[in-house]
């Protein structure tokens, strides 16, 4: 290692440090900071932070377009250097972040696949009394009927589960956020609680969801199983933990119409990340504004 690349990887893990620590990010998120982090200071070509311009940061955007990234992958990479420039400019490295003056790629924006609800019954619509049955059964439910997001589920722990068909679940920024649970993913929770208490207690592993090795279920093995069921269910197309929270999230909203209720079930902090993640089509936002506002009316 060049004693340029000591330098700068110094700063780097400081930041990364401060990620874990202070900011509390996820394990996965603070890898996925580093990896973008260590190539951007191979590309950058600096002995320090301290001579790094906006003309010089240029070469990280020239790099990863000469490597044909996406523009979604490109965007990643120029977030996250714009969030340790930011970091250098609290620790007076930089005067200013020279990030400011490059902007994003442009990128389309795909909506994320839903079910509908026919094929959402379809796939929730399978019985099983043994263990492996009722604990993916329950898992969709909840995934499905909370519209939490994997590593919320995977995260659960028994004390989570509240009364009165409430769950806690711990999201983004250690946020947490109480959810509501229907009717049926209660009654599933319910079932899958009883199974797991004569599998293991929760005194020896507090995890809501285990593994028949009697570890906490990984975010890896539940889209594993998803698929697996989703197989057994006929339903042919790729489906994945995402799918149940965006879909989730569809039909809420075109029952209610309340974005700013979704947004608060879905644990988002600003309503543009709410208006991406779902959609309506235009028939149903026209017959919404149709009846909706005063001078809509049309002949």
């Amino acid at each position: 290692m060049y004693e340029s690349d000591s330098n700068l990887h110094s700063s780097i893990e400081q930041f990364l440090d401060e990620c874990k620590v202070e900011r509390q990010l996820s394990a996965h998120t603070v890898s996925n900071y580093q990896r973008q982090l260590y190539k951007i200071a191979k590309d950058i070509k600096i002995q320090n932070w301290q001579s790094l311009t906006s003309d010089i940061a240029k070469r990280v955007l020239m790099a990863a377009q000469k490597d044909k990234l996406s523009p979604r992958s490109i965007n990643l990479r120029l977030t996250v250097f714009r969030t340790f420039c930011r970091y250098l400019v609290k620790k007076k490295v930089l005067s200013s972040n020279p990030l400011d003056a490059i902007h994003s790629v442009k990128q389309d924006k795909p909506l994320p696949k839903q079910l509908n609800v026919d094929e959402m019954n379809a796939l929730l619509d399978f019985a099983g009394n043994d263990f492996l049955s009722l604990r993916d059964k329950c898992i969709f439910e909840l995934m499905y009927g909370c519209g939490m997001r994997l590593s919320e589920l995977t995260s659960l722990d028994i004390h989570h589960v509240l009364g009165d068909g409430q769950i806690k679940v711990l999201g983004k920024g250690n946020k947490e956020r109480i959810l509501p649970m229907g009717r049926q993913a209660q009654a599933a929770l319910n079932q899958y609680i009883e199974a797991r208490l004569e599998v293991l207690s929760f005194e020896m592993e507090p995890a809501l969801f285990i593994s028949i090795r009697h570890k906490r279920l990984s975010n890896r093995q539940v889209a594993n199983r998803l698929q697996k069921w989703a197989k057994h269910q006929t339903l042919y197309q790729q489906i994945s933990p995402h799918t149940l929270r965006h879909s989730f999230a569809t039909h809420i909203l075109e029952s209610s119409n309340d974005l700013r209720g979704v947004q608060e079930l879905l644990g988002h902090a600003n309503l543009s990340t709410t208006q991406v993640y779902t959609h309506l089509n235009f028939e149903h936002l026209s017959d919404v504004y149709d009846k909706a506002h005063p001078r809509a009316k049309r002949k």
